[in-house]
């Protein structure tokens, strides 16, 4: 058998659980400096005098950044490998998030921004392609939610450090802090192996069989070692051996992802990243203003927030626990339409009860159903084409998070009340519905080069 397909009938080993917890730790910084910009603005808003448009424009141009980060990342992850791309943007956010600290001007903060943007742009379908092809067919479903779950501890994250910082020591330590995830590029570096699914398409038999039995916890080879490249590089070393199942396969174009063999995949992708990122940014960068603008103080505010953020963390798990039992389209389903009907009721809600009650299913639905979209994307792809298809995927998702925050912006500006703003983002949820019912197919449980 290939690699690739040795990997896939593995059991899962300790080192699946610890590229799991040093992949999920990236997951919370980018999740950590994303967080931390939207409890940012609604101070910004009285410290600069921004109106609800230029908030909106602050929003929009780091998603604009992801979205070059995600094709541009994907594409070359195809060429040079996962493991390079995840520590480069790694690097790049924490350092450009620290930059915003240092913010002049409302121009300034746009240009750091964008670079914090294509940053993170390019670390998340770089993050799971990786994880994704180290992990065996049976379990992909729940490691990957667990990894989006990590979002959900870098955004709590970012509510603490708001809600203790900024208010005692203004908004720019809390940019400082988010410059913190630059030093976790030694560990990551150190002790993650590039993906052997990659090093195998790529002819490199014997390193990608040298990570292969490191996977699988064979004899010198450790994963707490920290000598595992050199092992690699010996490997490397020996006499070159061709695998007769192997084929070394042309890498894809943008062109082919829209050929026959990938068009519907290649549709269902795009549009449902389209409407998921559009919901997501449009409603979680404006909460926090949102709730200031109902008449909550920035302290209740941000600790509002912080029980909502609270929420997504059971709505990971429970989609961990039903996407490789029930498979990805109805659970995805039931996530998007979860997430609909709150974010529905949480635009009528007056009251603080009502407030935090929908506003915590909101957060329950909208990211478990991200956990299940991050699963989804690399198993519709070849391992030659998952970088490239999950970052453009990805990128043309980021145009609805760059529209979402303007368009609200715009809307708030024009007072348009905020029961209209939710009803338009429970109406964009329910197309997303029909696009899982009308073009989604089942993945659950099959290897990923069968698909």
């Amino acid at each position: 058998m290939s690699i690739s397909q040795r990997i896939e009938n593995l059991p899962v080993k300790r080192f699946h659980y610890i590229l799991l917890i040093s992949a999920g730790l990236g997951w919370m910084f980018d999740s950590m400096d994303t967080g931390i910009i939207s409890f940012v603005l609604p101070v910004l808003m009285k410290t600069w005098g921004l109106t609800p448009e230029q908030v909106g424009n602050i929003g929009s141009v780091g998603l604009l950044g992801m979205a070059l980060g995600a094709i541009l990342s994907g594409s070359v992850a195809d060429r040079i490998g996962r493991k390079k791309v995840f520590a480069f943007t790694l690097v790049m956010y924490s350092l450009a998030t620290g930059l915003c600290g240092l913010a002049w001007s409302y121009s300034s903060l746009l240009f750091f921004r964008f670079l914090v943007g294509f940053g993170l742009g390019g670390q998340l379908p770089v993050a799971v392609t990786l994880v994704s092809e180290f992990t065996p067919a049976k379990h992909r479903g729940k490691f990957l939610v667990l990894l989006e779950s990590f979002w959900a501890i870098g955004w709590l994250l970012a509510s603490v450090i708001s809600y203790l910082i900024i208010p005692n020591y203004g908004w720019h330590i809390a940019f400082f802090i988010g410059a913190i995830p630059a030093l976790y590029v030694f560990y990551l570096w150190k002790y993650i192996p590039e993906s052997p699914r990659f090093l195998e398409e790529q002819g490199r038999i014997q390193e990608a069989e040298a990570v292969y039995r490191m996977v699988a916890g064979e004899a010198g080879f450790d994963v707490k070692d920290s000598r595992i490249d050199k092992k690699v590089k010996r490997e490397r070393e020996l006499p070159k051996q061709e695998n007769p199942n192997t084929k070394v396969l042309h890498r894809v174009t943008v062109a082919e992802l829209f050929s026959r063999k990938f068009l519907r995949r290649t549709v269902f992708l795009w549009l449902l990243w389209f409407g998921i990122v559009y919901s997501y940014y449009g409603i979680f960068t404006w909460l926090p203003s949102i709730l200031a603008l109902k008449g909550f103080s920035l302290t209740k505010s941000f600790s509002y927030v912080i029980i909502m953020t609270l929420a997504q963390i059971p709505g990971y798990f429970s989609a961990a626990f039903l996407v490789d039992r029930i498979g990805r389209k109805p659970t995805l389903t039931a996530f998007v339409l979860g997430t609909a009907m709150s974010a529905y009721f949480f635009g009528q809600g007056n009251s603080v009860t009502m407030i935090l009650i929908f506003g915590s299913l909101m957060s329950f639905f909208n990211l478990g159903a991200w956990g299940i979209l991050y699963t989804y994307t690399p198993e519709l792809y070849p391992t030659r084409a998952r970088g490239t298809g999950a970052g453009w995927a990805a990128g043309f998702g980021r145009i609805g998070g760059i529209l979402a925050p303007m368009v609200v912006g715009r809307m708030l500006g024009a007072e348009i009340p905020t029961e209209t703003v939710f009803l338009m983002f429970a109406g964009v949820l329910i197309l997303v519905v029909f696009n899982v019912l009308v073009l989604g197919e089942e993945t659950k449980g099959r290897p990923m080069d069968e698909l």
